[in-house]
C-alpha cells in the first residue's frame, strides 16, 4: 500500500544561512483568509479585538506580533497564527489557507538589501517601517512581505512556487554576501 508523508512547502531547502542574512521556514499554525465587505470591517475588527487582541490592520499594514498577526493582503486580510474564533464568520467569509502558502521569515543586517534585488519595493526603514505589509511581483510570483522588525522581514508566497522563490532569494544572498565581502 502506498504512504503518504506530509512534507512542508520549503521542505529540504530551508534553513539556509548566506553571509549576514538567514532565511527559515516558519511553520504556520493556522493561516486564514477572511474576506468582508467594507461595511463589515469595522464588525470584524471588534471581532479580532475581542476574541484574538487584534486589529484590522489599514491598507499595506499588520497588527500583532508572532503569534498572532493579523495582515492587509489586498481586498482581504490573513490571519496568522490562531484558529479564528466562530464568531468572526459572523462578519467576514473565514477560508482556512494553511497548507496553501510557504511562510519564510528573512533576517540579518543586510536581508532588505536581499529583498530590494527582488521586488520593485522601498523597504527603507524610514518608508517600510515595523508592521508594514505589501503585495509584489517577484519575478511572476506574487508575495506578500511584512517587516517584523528591524532586520527581519516575514514572506509568504504561495505553496506551489516555494521552491522558485527560495532559488531566487538564494541567489540575492550570495550576491549580496559576495558585495558585502569585498
Amino acid at each position: 500500500m502506498l504512504s503518504l508523508t506530509a512534507k512542508s512547502a520549503c521542505d529540504g531547502l530551508l534553513p539556509l544561512t548566506i553571509g549576514s542574512v538567514s532565511a527559515a521556514e516558519m511553520g504556520l499554525p493556522a493561516l486564514t483568509a477572511l474576506g468582508c465587505r467594507a461595511d463589515q470591517q469595522k464588525a470584524l475588527s471588534s471581532a479580532l479585538k475581542t476574541h484574538h487582541g487584534l486589529a484590522l490592520p489599514a491598507t499595506q499594514r499588520a497588527t500583532g506580533k508572532a503569534s498572532a498577526r493579523c495582515l492587509w493582503y489586498g481586498a482581504q486580510y490573513l490571519l496568522i497564527g490562531p484558529k479564528p474564533h466562530a464568531s468572526l464568520a459572523k462578519t467576514a467569509a473565514l477560508v482556512d489557507q494553511t497548507d496553501g502558502f510557504a511562510a519564510i521569515t528573512l533576517k540579518g543586517r543586510h536581508s532588505r538589501e536581499v529583498l530590494a534585488r527582488l521586488v520593485p519595493i522601498d523597504l527603507s526603514p524610514a518608508v517600510f517601517k515595523q508592521g508594514h505589509s505589501a503585495r509584489s511581483l517577484l519575478q511572476h510570483i506574487h508575495i506578500s512581505i511584512t517587516r517584523v522588525s528591524k532586520d527581519g522581514f516575514l514572506i509568504l508566497a504561495p505553496r506551489s512556487m516555494a521552491g522558485t522563490l527560495i532559488k531566487d532569494l538564494k541567489s540575492a544572498m550570495q550576491t549580496v554576501a559576495a558585495r558585502d565581502a569585498l
